[in-house]
């Protein structure tokens, strides 16, 4: 018989997610609603400077805000994606 999963805790820093994983048996927790997460390692070493219309740049900032992630980064993930799509 399988019990139901317990919620997540909410965790409010570093400190505290690492406290709660070296203690828990993760097995036992709802991870339904996580999500893979990228980190930016790579040393970012050119710049691009380019001209938008304000309308695409603004429905570029509005599209990042509801993925979470700095407008630059969602243009620089966008270009990544196509890149290796089409490699």
């Amino acid at each position: 018989m399988s019990t139901k999963p317990k919620p997540m805790p909410s965790l409010r820093s570093d400190a505290e997610a690492e406290a709660f994983t070296a203690k828990a048996d993760l097995s036992e927790y709802d991870l339904s609603a996580f999500a893979p997460m990228r980190f930016e390692i790579a040393k970012k070493e050119a710049a691009l400077n380019m001209r938008l219309p304000s309308a695409l740049l603004q429905a570029v900032k509005i599209k990042a805000a509801s993925k979470g992630v700095p407008y630059t980064r969602y243009v620089r993930m966008l270009l990544e994606a196509d890149i290796a799509k089409n490699r």
